[in-house]
């Protein structure tokens, strides 16, 4: 086989992977509906949390990682004559599946919008920068409890946290940077109906997950309490 075809075969495999239709299938088989007719019409994880309940959330978000990490380290290393580098391959292999989840083939191509997919395509090859992200992704969630304000945070910080590892002399490959740059903006665009709603203050939240607001909430009503005690 030539690397060209090696190469297309190898994308495709990864975007067939990307593509399996988690939310839909866990929807149809154990409730009985069709997700993008529920909650704000996306295919992905926290439309599966709010509509779903959150078992069925968290399953859905288990198996779109899963989708990312098998393209990424598994489906780029069946030794197909490409040419290119392992790195090289595994990035591709995600972003092939990125694109998958996002545009699914076996569900009209309206799919997802890519974060956890893409979350576990890197972590598998670039740790370091993936944690950075992820606790950007925490941070934000904690603080506002709009997951879609979290996700483009964390996309958007990826590559700040590459170029700051090899300003701190860490080795960081051009293939990932530009895979970076790619992916960044394009969890952008799948949230652009998001990014309407943040600016229209319409977006949902969940208000159970801002611990931050609930921690200084409750402090302040202590220091109200104390003051009270004193002044008694």
């Amino acid at each position: 086989m030539s690397p060209a075809l090696s190469l297309g075969a190898l994308v495709l495999l990864s975007y067939l992977a990307g593509s399996f239709p988690t939310s839909i299938v866990i929807g149809r088989l154990f409730f009985g509906l069709d997700i993008r007719s529920k909650g704000s019409g996306n295919a992905g994880g926290t439309n599966s949390f709010r509509v779903l309940g959150w078992k069925a959330g968290l399953a859905v978000v288990v198996v779109d990682v899963g989708k990312g990490a098998l393209s990424a380290l598994l489906i780029s290393r069946l030794g197909l004559p490409t040419g290119l580098p392992p790195l090289a391959l595994g990035l591709i292999a995600g972003a092939a599946a990125v694109a998958g989840h996002v545009w699914t083939v076996f569900a009209g191509f309206r799919g997802g919008k890519g974060v956890a997919t893409a979350a576990g395509a890197l972590f598998g090859i670039a740790p370091a920068a993936s944690g950075l992200a992820a606790l950007v992704f925490a941070l934000v969630l904690l603080s506002t409890g709009i997951v879609s304000l979290s996700s483009m945070s964390a996309a958007l910080s990826f590559p700040l946290a590459l170029l700051a590892l090899r300003a701190a002399g860490q080795e960081v490959s051009p293939w990932l940077l530009g895979f970076a740059s790619l992916v960044a903006p394009l969890i952008v665009f799948t949230h652009r109906s998001n990014i309407r709603r943040l600016i229209e203050g319409r977006e949902n939240r969940f208000e159970h997950l801002r611990l931050w607001k609930r921690l200084f909430r409750g402090r302040a009503k202590e220091g109200r309490e104390e003051e009270g005690k004193g002044k008694d």
